[in-house]
């Protein structure tokens, strides 16, 4: 008996052999969805064609096909009821734009859909509205600042700044425990390879025994603040990967504060700075 497609992830990959049929006909009927519920797998980024080498979604339902076109539907309908807040717009420069990125919101998509990323956002929230290409990540829990490409060139411009380590981009985490006063450097390797960040404290709470400080990276290494946190003793409050977060603990307070690069437009020096109101704060967990 196949499976129920409302209720459990299923795939399809037909051979498109005729043209009488749009690509929602024909998934519909090989799928047993709605071509309504296969209207909204496109356009949340579910639905991919390839033609020839090459493959990409495809989110218009009219979308004429060829003899030889081939349809893949990656249909989790778990997947495709996420919702996250929205992202917020804080600079745009035409060529390239940096916005808050909320928790749970994604900087890379997947097979079964797109409509949770940070990309796909701005490029259907951006007037007026362009093309938008990942430069940097952050952690689906992290929060904070991330840079959004417009145009071929700027984009490799931005993704040779990161590489060269030319942007200095810092943190702020809230942490359990007293902090120390002075910095502390760490070199924990993460994953086995080189790691250094640089932890300052910027205010500690008493009553709830927590600190707030500011990270400086030197490398890029996948949950390095994270970890580093907790290998000195100061886990980052709401981890539950590397901490000690139990569940009812507030979201992950980790979040992207400062950015400091040069404009690849005018070759002027750049400080984004988060909105107050969206940065770590040891107030609000008091609330």
């Amino acid at each position: 008996m196949p499976l129920d497609p409302t209720l459990h992830p299923v795939e399809h990959h037909l051979k498109v052999s005729q043209t009488q049929n749009d690509a929602c006909t024909l998934l519909a009927e090989a799928s047993g969805l709605s071509k309504q519920e296969i209207k909204q797998a496109m356009a949340k980024g579910a639905v991919w064609l390839t033609r020839g080498k090459y493959t990409q979604r495809l989110r218009r339902a009219k979308k004429p096909l060829k003899i030889g076109d081939q349809l893949h539907l990656y249909y989790n309908p778990k997947v495709l009821a996420q919702q996250v807040e929205d992202a917020q717009l804080i600079l745009d420069k035409g060529e390239y734009s940096i916005w808050y990125k909320p928790y749970a919101m994604l900087c890379q998509g997947s097979k079964w859909s797109d409509h949770t990323t940070i990309n796909r956002y701005v490029e259907t929230h951006l007037t007026p509205q362009r093309p938008a290409f990942i430069i940097h990540r952050l952690d689906r829990a992290a929060t904070g600042l991330v840079i959004i490409g417009h145009s071929k060139t700027t984009t490799a411009a931005l993704a040779t700044q990161f590489e060269q380590r030319q942007l200095d981009k810092q943190y702020r985490v809230i942490v359990k425990g007293a902090f120390p006063k002075q910095t502390q450097t760490i070199d924990t390797q993460v994953d086995g390879k080189a790691a250094r960040s640089h932890a300052s404290l910027v205010a500690y709470d008493g009553e709830l025994d927590m600190s707030l400080v500011q990270v400086k990276i030197e490398t890029g290494r996948k949950h390095q603040i994270r970890i580093h946190m907790a290998s000195i003793g100061f886990p980052v409050v709401g981890d539950r990967q590397h901490g000690d977060a139990q569940a009812g603990d507030p979201n992950l307070q980790l979040t992207a504060c400062f950015l400091d690069f040069t404009c690849p437009l005018d070759k002027q020096p750049v400080h984004v700075e988060l909105p107050e109101a969206l940065q770590p704060s040891l107030s609000a967990l008091k609330a």
